[in-house]
């Protein structure tokens, strides 16, 4: 990320803003039109110094014909002042159009893209950062497209057009004006530069205490467990205070910004306007011309102007830009090769599936699992091997636990069969190919997995378990729910299945989160089940239910299991032993409790507090 950043700081804001073209491409005839009307409103609003200078020279001419003179001249500036209103409202509806547009668009490709990323990109990005970006930085791109560009492109049109007709009707004047504007753009520009800076910095300090506050409102049990209501607060005061003093900083550069290129703007055009009404003083401009002369004059101020303001904001959307380019640009370290193995089909479908909907569906043919001196550390901890040439077969419907002190790489082992990471050592074999030639998502799909920290997602009970497989029925979904037990608490509920679950379950226990977590992989019905601690958060007689479920779930499918708890798998067909990253022992819980090597030093202490 951090290389991805510098190298977006290298481009120009015209170079970055240029990344939001493939954004706008798809809507090409909204933005012609856009443009048309752009041009119609800017065509009229020049129309009108010529409406005034015809007023002042014919209309008051001939005073016979002064009646019919003004009668024709205003005629003439209700028709300009219909057009202008006409283009005006249309241009300001399809630059809303595609502000909304291209906003939403570019937040779905930032959401896609970082979903697809592995875990190491999360380890440097904290979600409230991304959640930041997803936010506040499109807003900034949608201001941008859907009210600054068209404010800047119809300003920069009024002043060329504006800047023409000066040329037009007084050279002389118009040579002074040019020549001064070309010395007072250049600091202009200068202190743009500044602006852009300061406006990235300020977005990113925003970005910090989004990240801060969404850490700590997760841990809020935690944070009142131990009171620190006071202390998370005062930390979040001082980085609000830190992105305050950012943005300030940032809003007084933007402040001087527009100030200077005000005053010199309108410094050059009163001192060419002084020659001017000298000019007339002297016979040498009508009345009529000088006015036409101002009126364009204004026009060319008020557009610089606004060209300035519009700048500040091009500059600070160009900061937005620059980050949300980062998360759109990132790739994912585990991806899809270029032409992925697609793994055997297997027998069981929904018809299979609706025989047997008491198990949540008839078990597809087991996958076999192969890990070949498998060698892994992760990416902050380089030095340290999380696993060393471990080696070990899984047959097709076969129940094997994995077992051995905190740390000694028992997630490890399912984090890389899920392949969020890759091993820098050997191999992993899913039904003989290797992960590495498979999709991830092709793989994923074939594998259910419950984990010790059950997720449940801000919705009702039916649909946090048809999560598992989004096409299931209902009552395929209720029949996995009662293998899992899940209907005995669900059943009690006020809606019962159509219950909202709260925020990331907090209106369930830490059991019956975990029981619908299982429900979810048992509706899945996946050839390999990976169980990590799956019924760590029940209580016995719960634990007694959902370990029968499971067990029945287990029949016909590979199943691992990570368990601290070894009464959980004595009855497992093989206890693997893992310490310090190897395997040191496997074999059945009798045959390894008489071993007397770990695992039976390990048995000896949980049996005998039992």
């Amino acid at each position: 990320m951090n290389e991805a950043g510098t190298s977006q700081a290298s481009r120009g804001s015209l170079a970055v803003l240029r990344a939001l073209w493939p954004f706008l491409a798809p809507y090409r005839s909204r933005v012609a039109l856009a443009a048309v009307a752009l041009l119609v409103a800017a065509g009229a609003t020049l129309a009108l110094p010529l409406a005034f200078r015809q007023l002042i020279d014919l209309g008051f001419a001939d005073v016979a014909a002064a009646g019919a003179g003004v009668n024709r001249a205003f005629l003439g500036l209700f028709a300009v002042a219909v057009v202008l209103a006409l283009g005006t409202a249309l241009r300001f509806y399809c630059v809303s159009w595609l502000g909304e547009r291209v906003t939403a668009d570019i937040r779905n490709a930032v959401y896609r893209q970082v979903l697809r990323q592995d875990p190491r990109f999360f380890e440097t990005l904290k979600t409230g950062e991304v959640l930041s970006r997803l936010t506040g930085d499109t807003t900034l791109i949608q201001t941008l497209v859907g009210t600054s560009v068209s404010l800047g492109l119809r300003n920069a049109l009024l002043f060329a057009g504006a800047l023409t007709m000066l040329v037009i009707t007084s050279p002389a004047l118009a040579a002074a004006i040019v020549g001064l504007l070309v010395v007072v753009v250049l600091p202009i520009l200068v202190f743009g530069r500044r602006v852009r800076r300061l406006s990235r910095d300020s977005q990113d300090r925003i970005a910090d205490a989004s990240a801060l506050a969404g850490e700590t409102l997760n841990a809020i049990q935690i944070v009142q467990a131990y009171a620190r209501e006071a202390f998370e607060s005062g930390r979040f005061a001082a980085s609000t205070e830190t992105a305050f003093g950012s943005a300030i900083r940032r809003i007084r550069a933007r402040s001087a910004l527009t100030a200077l290129a005000i005053v010199l703007v309108f410094g050059a055009i009163v001192f060419v306007l002084w020659m001017g009404a000298h000019a007339v003083l002297e016979g040498r401009m009508t009345a009529g011309l000088l006015t036409q002369f101002i009126l364009y004059a204004v026009i060319v101020g008020g557009s610089a102007g606004a060209i300035a303001e519009v700048f500040g904001d091009v500059q600070r959307a160009a900061g937005a830009t620059e980050r949300l380019l980062e998360l759109i640009e990132a790739q994912p370290a585990i991806a899809a090769p270029a032409e992925p193995v697609r793994l055997p089909r297997r027998a069981s479908g929904k018809a299979a599936r609706a025989e047997t909907p008491a198990a949540a569906g008839a078990p597809v043919s087991a996958a076999a699992v192969e890990f070949d001196r498998v060698g892994f550390s992760y990416p902050s901890r380089p030095a340290e091997r999380a696993l060393d040439a471990v080696s070990l077969r899984v047959a097709p419907g076969e129940t094997v636990a994995i077992v051995g002190p905190s740390g000694s790489g028992k997630t490890t082992l399912f984090q890389l069969l899920l392949r969020f990471h890759d091993p820098q050592a050997g191999a992993i074999r899913f039904d003989g190919i290797d992960l590495r030639r498979l999709d991830p998502a092709d793989l994923r799909e074939a594998i259910g997995l419950v984990s010790q920290d059950s997720i449940v997602f801000s919705a009702d009970a039916m649909e946090n378990i048809r999560y598992g497989r989004l096409d299931a029925s209902d009552e395929e979904v209720i029949a996995a729910a009662r293998a899992a037990r899940v209907d005995e608490f669900v059943e009690r509920l006020p809606q019962r299945w159509r219950t909202f679950l709260g925020e990331r379950g907090v209106r369930l226990s830490g059991g019956q989160r975990q029981r619908i977590a299982i429900a979810r992989a048992l509706l899945r019905n996946p050839p390999l089940l990976l169980l990590d601690e799956a019924t760590s958060a029940l209580d016995a007689e719960s634990e007694r239910a959902v370990q029968a479920a499971l067990e029945e779930a287990m029949q016909g499918r590979t199943t691992l299991v990570i368990a601290h708890r070894l009464a959980t798998v004595v009855n497992a067909d093989r206890i693997v032993v893992l310490d310090h990253g190897r395997i040191v022992e496997q074999g059945t819980h009798d045959a390894l409790a008489a071993a007397g090597g770990l695992y039976a030093r390990l048995a000896a202490m949980q049996f005998e507090v039992r």
